[in-house]
């Protein structure tokens, strides 16, 4: 059994919402049972009984369907799964498994983790990232799956392939980036990456651009039509601030998202290329298009930030 006590009104952070919404109550619940409703993802640990502060609907919202997921998306996980992840929302035949978690996501967080072997050596190894959703919960790991010689050879041009894992270690979402020259004076030899949902299930890919200012690219569909665009500065030099690269509706006349390379510290940014990226996008894009926006972000990675043997390759434009 559930016990309940129900209070209106306004509660710290859910302040906003109390406020805009008067349809919305705040219930302590004195159980560790998550009950089967939107609840808010907030815990507080007051004695033995741990009561956990829950958001709740009292009756259907007069709210726009972004409002909806926005708030859907705050409510969908009460109790936290070990390590910090996402809980995955209910799931949709129509949507491959695993890509659930990003329905009611329009910002996800990237952080590469620091490989300490790279940073004293300059021996290149296989980068590793967090996939993190606005509010610091895990929703994907990535793991590099490259060998030895290419990396090392071929630093940041290598080619790889990608694994994107969800918490159960069951990769969701495959990466692969194919050789490529990678020079504004070689039009016919662009970079590519192909993103699969379940792996070896094609949904989209990303193709850059022939260009010599701005770095741009296309987002496709499975069936080669371009979705969205992808324009970058001039100078992707990151010095104590962020990089942006613009996320453009189809024809290019409005920006939809962007994926930024944020400002790590200056220890960071100077001895390693653990680097942290923020992509944001429509809530109500197309679930397998959200994935090929996070390869987009890896691509954009190893292309602009990735170091080769601690050297950084910045330059202007294409060049």
């Amino acid at each position: 059994m559930i016990m309940v006590t129900v209070r209106r009104g306004k509660c710290g952070s859910h302040q906003i919402f109390v406020e805009n919404y008067p349809g919305l109550v705040i219930v302590y619940v004195t159980s560790l049972v998550v009950p089967n409703t939107a609840t808010f993802q907030r815990h507080h640990s007051r004695g033995s009984g741990k009561e956990q502060e829950i958001l709740l609907s009292i009756s259907p919202m007069n709210l726009c369907s972004l409002h909806q997921r926005k708030l859907i998306m705050l409510c969908s996980s009460l109790k936290k799964k070990k390590g910090g992840w996402m809980n995955m929302p209910q799931g949709n035949p129509n949507i491959p498994r695993g890509l659930e978690y990003l329905t009611m996501i329009d910002q996800l967080l990237v952080h590469q983790k620091v490989e300490l072997l790279e940073a004293f050596t300059g021996f290149e190894t296989q980068n590793k990232y967090t996939i993190k959703n606005s509010m610091g919960q895990k929703v994907y790991y990535a793991v590099e799956d490259s060998d030895c010689l290419t990396r090392n050879c071929c630093g940041p041009l290598r080619p790889f392939d990608m694994k994107i894992l969800d918490n159960y270690k069951t990769e969701v979402i495959h990466l692969n980036r194919p050789l490529a020259c990678d020079s504004c004076w070689f039009p016919c030899c662009l970079q590519r990456m192909e993103v699969s949902s379940p792996p070896g299930t094609v949904i989209g890919s990303i193709e850059q651009e022939w260009s010599i200012l701005t770095p741009q690219f296309n987002i496709k569909n499975s069936a080669g039509d371009t979705v969205l665009k992808i324009e970058g500065p001039i100078c992707t030099f990151s010095i104590c601030g962020d990089v942006e690269f613009k996320v453009l509706s189809r024809d290019g006349g409005t920006q939809v998202g962007k994926i930024s390379k944020q400002w790590a510290g200056l220890l960071r940014e100077a001895f390693t290329d653990a680097d942290y990226f923020g992509i944001t996008f429509p809530m109500d894009l197309d679930v397998k298009m959200k994935a090929v926006m996070i390869g987009a972000c890896f691509l954009i990675d190893y292309m602009f930030f990735e170091k080769s043997g601690n050297r950084e390759g910045d330059s202007i434009g294409m060049f």
